[in-house]
């Protein structure tokens, strides 16, 4: 399907004057996918969001409209079957992802009434305590009030990620509810996004060029000019992702 794009990229390229290594070199996308980009051979690139961000980018590289060309490509291959887009797969049940059983509310009410009952009775009996020996009550009520500040204070569970672009990264990031916190958004060098704090997160980049932190530690992402993938689990655990788990926010 001929639809004007990599004849558009191609010519502004070589007004330019520039190889596909150089370019390569400048935006960290490989040869390969430029050079498909050029022939419309959009077989060979990784389908959906990753396409059309790898047009925008190359696109406003080279000056030009970035945003309208990948919009051209999207609208062209939005007829059935024309593109291929990337395959989603149901990441595999795990305990951080788990719901919590739900109580009904009859049963919550039935127990608060229960307490509230209880501890009625407990002041009655307290009542009939000699006076001079309110001491206990009251390091009771001490320790109770210590131990709800303790876990006020105490951290909050799941993980933080914090991202830091190193260079321009197309990148989706999806919490343990699979929400979008980062949608599809194509980041400049030196951009940060977080921390967000999830039980788990689910993370998709057009390319290596960014430093992750989990909980406040580095962790390794490898360079790459070629699209990665990652599920972060609450543990801090990174697990990368085959093409076809990695989320695409679309």
């Amino acid at each position: 399907m001929d639809i004007g794009i990599g004849v558009t990229l191609r010519e502004a390229r070589n007004r330019r004057k520039l190889d596909l290594s150089e370019v390569e070199a400048a935006i960290k996308i490989r040869v390969r996918y430029l050079r498909a980009i050029e022939n419309e051979e959009w077989d060979v690139l990784p389908g959906g969001a990753y396409t059309r961000g790898f047009i925008r980018t190359y696109a406003s590289f080279l000056g030009l409209d970035g945003e309208r060309l990948a919009d051209d490509y999207r609208r062209a291959t939005s007829q059935p079957g024309a593109e291929r887009a990337p395959k989603r797969v149901e990441p595999v049940p795990t305990g951080v992802r788990r719901q919590r059983p739900r109580v009904p509310g009859g049963v919550l009410a039935a127990a608060v009434s229960l307490l509230l009952v209880g501890l009625a009775i407990a002041i009655g009996l307290s009542g009939g305590e000699d006076e001079s020996s309110p001491a206990p009550a009251a390091k009771q009520g001490k320790a109770q009030r210590e131990s709800e500040g303790q876990q006020t204070t105490a951290a909050r569970p799941g993980v933080a990620v914090q991202l830091a672009a190193t260079g321009e990264v197309w990148v989706c990031l999806l919490n343990a509810a699979e929400e979008p916190l980062i949608d599809g958004r194509i980041l400049a060098a030196g951009a940060e996004e977080g921390p967000y704090r999830s039980s788990g997160f689910t993370l998709a980049l057009g390319n290596g060029a960014v430093t992750m932190l989990v909980d406040g530690k580095r962790a390794e992402v490898p360079a790459s000019s070629s699209p990665v993938g990652y599920e972060i689990a609450s543990s801090g655990e990174l697990v990368a992702l085959e093409e076809g788990e990695r989320p695409s926010c679309e």
